[in-house]
Order: structure tokens, then C-alpha cells, then sequence
């Protein structure tokens, strides 16, 4: 039975990957319209209300969901990866969902090289050679120096540092504070932030454009769902190597929808983190 929840929880990791891959793409297609911070924080309403919802559903309801033992880094949390959203959203308008997630997709390196000083964790001399290299793979897809280097390649860069951090804080928390707590910070504090930013670059939305926005804050709830699912059928280590299944996802639709090309270097310098990636997993899984 164990393992039957286990391929189930690799098919729903899979099916989440391709969610959030299409919510990127929806995300891209209104942030070209509208201004990021309103689209971010109509985003962000629904998802409160989603969170809102499955928190007084649990045993201890709401009450127990606002108890927290780290409440200014709860709220540190939630303003950071809202703001980070805003940050990648921003990069999709202006590199792609391709070029974006290529870089993106090294945050899981950064985390495991920022966990040792951070949360005092050891990190042996393989994860780092593994960290090295997916630094070199991030250095492919971002060409310093060959006279093409875009400035604006930091900001995905900016974006994976943001969400490593913002991982390395929920590691944190988790210490103390049961992940339906964390849960209910990321949403509620998000909302909160995005719309004292975003209500001041509020415009209307085209009557289409309002089907669309609302395919994005069904997309968002739907695949935090899918991944709530996904944790309570298998464990973690099984299931997180095929979230980077996003990243093809993400190519694929920014290539078919969007127009976007693939680079030889942003293949190779995707390849070279994904499989940095997948060995520091790996790593950890055999240490655990």
C-alpha cells in the first residue's frame, strides 16, 4: 500500500509541476497587460481565501492555525516570497518562462550552500562539488562576459535567491511550528502585503482578461492542493526530484504560446543544475 501511495504521490508531484507551470504562463500573459504588483495581488486574494478555507477545516480551525512560536518570521516569510513572486512574474515578462526557470530551477543549490551558516547543518565536500558545479551550469546559461550578458538575467538570479531564503526560514519554523501553520502565514501575510502595494496601481480589466485572471487564481489553489496531497500520500525525498519537471513544462509552453527559442547554452546550463540538483537530493536522502 505504501508504495502504491508512493507512485500516486510521483503522479500528483508531476501533475502539480505542470500546474504551476501553466499558472507561470498565465501570470506571463496578464503581467504583459497589467501592472505586476495588481495581477500579484488578485493572485494572492483568492489563494488567502483558499488558505483561509483549509485551515478552518483542520482540527483547532483558525485558532490553532495562527499559533505560532516565530510570529515576525512567519510574517517575514510571507512578505518575502510574495515578494519574490513579483520579482520572477517581472522576469517572465522580460526573459521568458524558459530563461527564467533555467535559473531559477538553482535555488535548491543555493539552499543546501546557505544551510550550513545559516541553520548549522553539515555539508560535506560532495554537496559542495555539486553546488560548484551548478554554479558553473548557472554561469552557462547567464554568459558573463562573452559582451551579450544581459543585465536583466540578474533578476531571476535575484528571484532563486529570495525563494532559497525563504526555504531556508521555513526550515526554520518547521523546528517549531507545524507546516499548516506555515501554510497559513504564506497566504494570509501575502495577501496582506500585495494589496497595500498593489491597490495603488489598480486599473480595470478587459471582461477576457478577467477569465484569465480567474484561471490563475484557480491554477494557484489547484496545485497547492495537489501539493498538499502529494506530501500526505508519499514522502518528501521520493517525490521532490520531479519538481523539476517544471522546468520542461514551463520550455514547453513558453516555446508553444510564447514564441520563446531554446538556447544551446540554456539547455546545457539547465542540464548541468538539474543534475546538481538531483545529486544533492540524493545526498540528503542518503544521509537521513
Amino acid at each position: 500500500m505504501n508504495q502504491d501511495n508512493t507512485r500516486l504521490g510521483i503522479l500528483l508531484m508531476c501533475l502539480t509541476t505542470f500546474v504551476f507551470a501553466m499558472q507561470d504562463g498565465i501570470s506571463r500573459l496578464l503581467a504583459e497587460e497589467y501592472n505586476t504588483f495588481l495581477v500579484v495581488m488578485i493572485r494572492y486574494w483568492f489563494f488567502a481565501l483558499f488558505v483561509i478555507a483549509v485551515s478552518a477545516r483542520r482540527a483547532g480551525g483558525l485558532k490553532r492555525a495562527i499559533a505560532t512560536r516565530h510570529p515576525w518570521i512567519q510574517v517575514f516569510r510571507g512578505v518575502l516570497l510574495a515578494l519574490e513572486i513579483c520579482v520572477t512574474v517581472v522576469s517572465f515578462t522580460l526573459l521568458g518562462l524558459t530563461e527564467t526557470h533555467a535559473i531559477f530551477i538553482s535555488y535548491p543549490l543555493m539552499i543546501a550552500a546557505l544551510s550550513g551558516p545559516l541553520l548549522g547543518e553539515k555539508v560535506g565536500w560532495r554537496r559542495w562539488a555539486a553546488i560548484g558545479a551548478g554554479a558553473v551550469g548557472v554561469m552557462i546559461i547567464l554568459q558573463p562576459g562573452t559582451g551579450v550578458f544581459s543585465p536583466v538575467a540578474a533578476i531571476p538570479l535575484l528571484g532563486a535567491v529570495m525563494f532559497a531564503v525563504y526555504g531556508l526560514v521555513t526550515r526554520y519554523v518547521s523546528r517549531n511550528d507545524p507546516s499548516h501553520v506555515s501554510f497559513f502565514y504564506t497566504g494570509t501575510v501575502g495577501a496582506v502585503v500585495m494589496t497595500a502595494i498593489g491597490l495603488f496601481y489598480w486599473q480595470p480589466l478587459a471582461p477576457s482578461d478577467w477569465l484569465w485572471m480567474g484561471a490563475l487564481c484557480i491554477s494557484g489553489a489547484f496545485g497547492h492542493w495537489l501539493l498538499i496531497k502529494t506530501y500526505e500520500l508519499a514522502e518528501a525525498s521520493a517525490v521532490q526530484p520531479f519538481a523539476y519537471l517544471q522546468l520542461p513544462f514551463a520550455s514547453a509552453l513558453g516555446m508553444v504560446a510564447f514564441g520563446e527559442t531554446l538556447r544551446s547554452n540554456v539547455a546545457i546550463g539547465a542540464a548541468i543544475v538539474v543534475g546538481a540538483g538531483l545529486f544533492t537530493l540524493w545526498r540528503e536522502q542518503q544521509r537521513a
